[in-house]
């Protein structure tokens, strides 16, 4: 199994427009091998924060390829570059079968039309219910999937649980599935995700790195692996 580096850990209220014509300053995404080869005629003004292993890669010599992806993902070096452009995400649900690819922001705004669908993609879908997601949700997503596209990882972003309804979520609770009683999912802040050809423990680190919420790990001995869970809470780390 690969690695994962122990990195370091108030927006809801923003309307999606609003909130997303800023970028997440400070979010990040090619490792430090990587920042070379991304911008290779910048550096970072203010290299703050970086643990000793990150200076130490970000000292070495770019590399031509990176096959298989390292084992150390952090968001937080990527450079404005990246999240001033479009987002396109792919998503899919495996509990209905849906699978989109939508291009859900550019030029500093949310395009509607893509909001709507997503927030569709992402209902609750055994309660029939659609909620609105939190816009830094999507970016955590968003971002999390654009990061790894870099190291040729073009997998669709795999939604296993969006918005719950307050009742869903207690049935959950009642059959004994891993569910909080005040759940994020309620309140379109969470989801549930995986994404092929990174386990539980990769995934779970690159989306701790963007430092935007919560992250659960959630291990499971399945073909399909386990899963993280993602929402834009408090940040914390368990494991479930």
């Amino acid at each position: 199994m690969a690695t994962r580096r122990d990195f370091l850990q108030t927006g809801f209220g923003l309307t999606a427009a609003s909130f997303i014509g800023v970028p997440l300053l400070g979010c990040a995404s090619a490792p430090a091998k990587a920042v070379a080869k991304a911008r290779p005629h910048s550096v970072p003004a203010q290299p703050t924060q970086l643990s000793q292993p990150a200076v130490q890669l970000a000292s070495a010599a770019p590399q031509a390829d990176l096959d298989p992806p390292p084992d150390i993902f952090d968001a937080q070096l990527l450079d404005m570059e990246f999240w001033l452009k479009p987002r396109t995400i792919s998503v899919t649900r495996p509990a209905s079968g849906e699978k989109a690819r939508l291009l859900y922001w550019k030029d500093g705004e949310m395009i509607d039309a893509a909001y709507q669908e997503l927030c569709h993609l992402l209902r609750d879908v055994n309660g029939k219910e659609t909620a609105p997601i939190d816009p830094k949700l999507l970016e955590t997503l968003w971002g999390t999937q654009a990061f790894v596209a870099r190291y040729g990882i073009e997998s669709p972003v795999e939604i296993l649980s969006g918005y719950r309804t307050p009742n869903s979520n207690k049935k959950l609770i009642e059959q004994g599935v891993p569910a909080a009683r005040q759940s994020l999912h309620i309140l379109g802040r969470a989801a549930d995700i995986r994404i092929a050809n990174l386990n539980a423990e990769v995934l779970g680190g690159l989306v701790r790195s963007f430092r935007q919420g919560g992250v659960g790990y959630y291990y499971r001995n399945t073909p399909q692996g386990g899963w993280i869970h993602a929402d834009t809470g408090l940040k914390r780390t368990w494991k479930g």
